[in-house]
């Protein structure tokens, strides 16, 4: 898959800004201390598909009603990295409308991805879900990228998998993942395994997620990072500590 850069006016944020000071950010199990020119934001599947009413997880007999404050959380923190002047990433998940990429009769995605299963079981939703250039594919307006932003394109639940999200990372020298998006339990802890086992330092903003399914689902994501992959915080501690950053550089 491809990693595009959404077109711009100035710089790539993120880029020339070295020598920042490290922030001390409050989190679980305990605070940890990010360099900020080792830090970016990864927005996961923020998509209608997911968190708007009548997309995919909708249709599909979820509650997105959570949605709503997990995408004004999310907006905050994004507002927060880029007065920091910080990379945003942008991971999304989609398909042509051939489904080239979905895999074919020895992957078990199409037995197991919502949008495939959906779409082969009521015929009217067919190349209506996350299927490129459809509503439902589309980044939701309030978290719409800005110039400088970077948009991956995935196939698969880990951003990882089959793009070149490693890539994009090291070059610009990012170690650390502040990470926010849809669905808790399934993309975005998958990317934050991913993360883990390739050694970035994963930081999941709580209360900027929302599980694909009841919030007990959700608390055991947060089990699993805090206790095993990284790092937990809420988005206004993230903002607080990034404010003072930006306070500082003017």
């Amino acid at each position: 898959m491809t990693s595009t850069p959404h077109p711009r006016t100035s710089p790539v944020k993120g880029e020339g800004n070295r020598h920042l000071d490290p922030i001390m950010l409050a989190a679980d199990p305990q605070p940890i201390s990010l360099e900020l020119d080792r830090t970016a934001l990864l927005v996961v599947d923020m998509q209608n598909a997911f968190a708007s009413p009548g997309g995919m997880l909708a249709l599909a007999g979820i509650d997105v009603g959570p949605a709503h404050d997990v995408v004004a959380n999310a907006r905050l923190v994004c507002e927060a990295v880029r007065a920091a002047d910080l990379p945003v990433i942008y991971l999304t998940i989609g398909y042509p409308a051939d489904q080239s990429t979905a895999g074919g009769p020895d992957s078990p995605n199409p037995q197991k991805e919502l949008a495939l299963c959906l779409m082969r079981e009521r015929p009217e939703l067919r190349g209506k879900l996350l299927t490129f250039g459809t509503w439902d594919f589309q980044i939701v307006d309030a978290l719409a990228p800005e110039p400088g932003d970077v948009v991956i394109v995935k196939s698969r639940y880990s951003g990882f998998h089959g793009t070149n999200l490693d890539s994009v990372l090291r070059s610009r020298g990012i170690r650390n993942l502040l990470m926010v998006g849809i669905a808790s339990n399934v993309c975005v802890e998958s990317t934050i395994r991913d993360a883990y086992f390739n050694e970035y330092w994963p930081i999941m903003i709580e209360d900027a997620t929302m599980p694909a399914g009841p919030p007990e689902i959700h608390n055991a994501t947060l089990y699993n990072v805090r206790t095993f992959f990284g790092w937990v915080t809420k988005a206004e501690d993230v903002a607080t500590a990034l404010r003072k950053t930006a306070t500082a550089r003017r």
